[in-house]
C-alpha cells in the first residue's frame, strides 16, 4: 500500500506543497484536514473508536471520523469519501469553521492541522470498517463534555482540542 500525501498548507490554507503523511507528523509540518460530526435527530454525536491496530491513538475515542484531502480534492468530498470508507453511510455533509491546532501524540509524532470542520446528520446504524474503527457509539453533546473532564485519556489529543471548539461553535450558532 501506498503512503498518502498530505496537502501542506500555509496560514491562509494555501496550498505549498505535498509531502508523506507519516513525514508531516514526524515533522510537524502544517498541512490541511477535516472533521466530520454526525448528529442525529436526538442531538447526539456519533463517535468513533478507533482500531486496536492503528499506529497512533489505538482504542481512543473521537469524533465520526477525520482525515486528510488528498490533492484537487474538495473539503465536502473528502469528508464524505472518509465518512464511507470508515463508517460505511453517506450523508449530506456542510462545512461550519476551521481552524489551526497543533497536537503531540506520546509517540513523537505531532498533529499540525488547518482542520475544516464538518457536521452531518444521519439516525441509522453505521456499517463500521473493521480495519478503520474498533467499535462506535452515539452521546449526547453535554455527556461528551462532560466524559471529556473525567475521563481525557480515552479521547484522541486533536479530538479534545476540535470537540471544544465544535461545541462553542454550537454556543455561538443556530444549525
Amino acid at each position: 500500500m501506498i503512503e498518502e500525501n498530505v496537502i501542506l498548507v500555509n496560514q491562509q490554507d494555501e496550498q505549498i506543497g505535498l509531502m508523506p503523511k507519516l513525514e508531516a507528523h514526524e515533522k510537524a509540518v502544517l498541512h490541511r484536514a477535516f472533521s466530520v460530526f454526525v448528529l442525529n435527530d436526538k442531538n447526539e454525536i456519533m463517535l468513533q473508536q478507533r482500531a486496536h491496530q492503528k499506529y497512533h491513538s489505538p482504542l481512543l475515542w473521537t469524533n465520526t471520523c477525520c482525515s486528510h484531502q488528498r490533492e484537487g480534492e474538495a473539503n465536502v468530498e473528502a469528508g464524505s469519501r472518509r465518512l464511507f470508507e470508515e463508517m460505511g453511510f453517506k450523508t449530506d455533509l456542510k462545512e461550519l469553521f476551521h481552524f489551526i491546532y497543533k497536537a503531540p501524540f506520546d509517540n513523537g509524532l505531532t498533529e499540525h492541522e488547518l482542520d475544516h470542520v464538518m457536521i452531518g446528520y444521519f439516525n441509522e446504524d453505521p456499517a463500521i470498517n473493521r480495519e478503520e474503527v474498533e467499535d462506535w457509539k452515539w452521546m449526547k453533546i453535554e455527556d461528551v463534555k462532560e466524559d471529556i473532564q473525567r475521563q481525557p485519556q480515552i479521547y484522541t489529543v486533536w479530538f479534545k482540542i476540535i470537540f471544544d471548539e465544535f461545541y462553542h461553535y454550537l454556543e455561538d450558532h443556530k444549525l
